[in-house]
């Protein structure tokens, strides 16, 4: 482990532009040597989002939906944003209900990940669910979600699935992996 490194120093911050989902800032960096950059991060809604890699009777419970930034259907897990005063383990058991139609009683805390920290603020927390049991909210997505069971001693043919490549669903497949074990 390397020495811990003075953060720069933020002269100046400005929003540049702004949707429903993010906003874009500018920032003004000064480095310890005196290099002063300016660089563009988004930041989203500030509240985080949670993953959940659903375990049931042996099997991993997947979601295939539509995904507009590749404009194809995407095989992963449930995920969502953590919503106004929920905790992000409550989040993970609504997102369950919500997207598989199943609650559980026992989630663990894989770990918290970041996607591209370089430009992007957002934080989502992974959560393995287990002893599961049937239970529907109503969500909103704007068509049903397909519930794919795929047998957990195959997970690493989950790899080669060309639908399978969301960098967050890989990452939690390989810290459930982890956490459970499996060869």
């Amino acid at each position: 482990m390397g020495e811990r490194r003075q953060k720069p120093e933020i002269l100046h911050t400005e929003v540049v532009a702004r949707s429903r989902l993010f906003q874009i800032e500018q920032v003004h960096l000064r480095f310890a040597n005196q290099v002063e950059r300016q660089y563009e991060r988004m930041k989203g809604a500030g509240r985080g989002a949670v993953m959940v890699v659903p375990v049931h009777q042996g099997q991993l419970l997947l979601a295939r939906e539509y995904a507009a930034g590749t404009d194809n259907y995407e095989l992963g897990f449930p995920k969502g944003l953590i919503d106004p005063g929920e905790t992000p383990m409550q989040a993970a058991n609504r997102e369950l209900q919500e997207e598989i139609g199943f609650g559980s009683r026992r989630l663990t805390l894989l770990k918290e990940l970041t996607l591209a920290p370089g430009y992007f603020s957002s934080r989502m927390q992974i959560f393995l669910a287990e002893d599961l049991y049937e239970s529907r909210l109503e969500g909103d997505e704007p068509e049903p979600i397909e519930v794919v069971p795929w047998q957990l001693a195959d997970w690493q043919t989950l790899l080669s699935l060309a639908d399978f490549s969301e960098s967050r669903s890989v990452s939690a497949l390989f810290l459930a992996q982890k956490h459970l074990n499996l060869k």
